[in-house]
């Protein structure tokens, strides 16, 4: 009756070449982005948090989520490109778990991002007296709840099931689980993982847009609220570009993985969009870094701040390097003029609101 109708035994399950290629091409091209985005990011935010801004908190810990898990891409690209994994068991799944990491307290950073700008925009008198010891306590819980929920999946997965030591990630074999278990570990990661979050941010994407549409929002600053909106709108977008189309379908893998889906076509095209929809996850480690850049005006700030001391100071030590001022008064006039010249270039470029959109204000406090 044709393949549709046969056995899952007899089924070409394993989209091999197609999720290798998928998975190499994708780690390749988000590897460099993601480092240089993440990295840059820790740096200013980091900077930014030394002013005691308490919106940043949580931007930090998603930036070191998503740098964590650019830093394993390497591997994964080796891995997919040559088909053989020689640096351990180990090693292995400590990748495959960062993974899961990553997605999973992406999710909870990018809900807290999207509680706490709605909650300061409706409420900035409150989030004055918001203390930056409470995000810090907040993202610490995050890391200890999301890596203990997580440590299951390693165990799950592990070279030794398939007696080769030289498989890894997606080629991992699979540890048989009663339906009942895998019943209880879909619903806990659908439930908790994603639909209470999506329900969250769309919550709070709902209620901000109605408040500025309504002119309920009480910020006197016109910014101050289009700040807000394209945050919690930016979360939102990752959120569902991201994350959505692996928790879509992963009840379905998990039906083909228990055998209770026969049909060949359905098996493999499930499996050929969990491929996708993995490859959509890792795309937030390039996502993350554009939210801190054109939603977050301090971090615009910070950043053109940073950009013209470094030019100015890296192009007056070029400068004097090749030529010999006469005298230290001449030295000190023509540097000053040089100065000005970066400082009013990086003003132009850069956003224009050094003073009005400082760091006291409610949303960036």
């Amino acid at each position: 009756m044709g393949d549709d109708s046969q056995s899952p035994e007899n089924c070409t399950d394993s989209p091999t070449g197609f999720h290798a290629s998928v998975y190499a091409a994708t780690y390749t091209i988000l590897f460099i982005p993601g480092l240089l985005g993440n990295g840059l990011a820790l740096w200013v935010l980091c900077h930014v948090l030394r002013k005691k801004s308490k919106a940043v908190v949580f931007m930090i810990n998603l930036a070191a989520a998503d740098l964590a898990h650019v830093l394993s891409l390497p591997l994964r690209m080796y891995y997919y490109i040559h088909h053989s994994w020689p640096f351990g068991s180990f090693l292995c799944q400590s990748c495959f778990y960062l993974k899961y990491l990553n997605m999973y307290a992406s999710i909870c950073f990018l809900t807290c991002i999207s509680i706490q700008r709605y909650l300061f925009l409706q409420h900035p008198f409150k989030a004055q007296a918001w203390k930056c010891q409470y995000d810090v306590a907040v993202s610490a819980a995050i890391w200890a709840v999301v890596g203990a929920a997580c440590l299951p999946l390693p165990i799950l997965r592990s070279p030794n099931l398939t007696n080769d030591t030289h498989t890894c990630f997606a080629d991992l074999g699979v540890r048989p689980l009663s339906l009942g278990a895998s019943v209880a570990m879909v619903v806990v990661a659908e439930l908790s993982g994603f639909l209470v979050p999506l329900a969250i941010i769309v919550s709070c994407t709902w209620r901000t847009r109605r408040s500025l549409k309504g002119g309920h929002a009480r910020l006197p600053q016109a910014h101050e609220k289009r700040k807000a909106w394209r945050m919690i709108l930016g979360c939102a977008a990752v959120f569902f570009v991201c994350f959505t189309p692996y928790h879509v379908n992963f009840p379905l893998f998990m039906m083909v993985k228990q055998e209770a889906i026969r049909s060949c076509s359905v098996r493999r095209g499930i499996l050929h969009f969990h491929t996708v929809s993995l490859c959509l996850a890792s795309l937030n480690c390039c996502l993350d870094p554009i939210i801190y850049y054109f939603m977050t005006s301090e971090f615009q700030q910070k950043l053109f701040q940073n950009c013209a001391v470094i030019t100015c100071s890296r192009f007056t030590s070029l400068e004097n390097s090749g030529t010999a001022v006469s005298s230290a008064e001449g030295q000190s006039e023509a540097n000053k003029r040089k100065k000005n010249v970066l400082m009013a270039y990086f003003w132009i470029r850069g956003p224009h609101r050094l003073e009005d959109d400082g760091m006291a204000s409610p949303l960036s406090s």
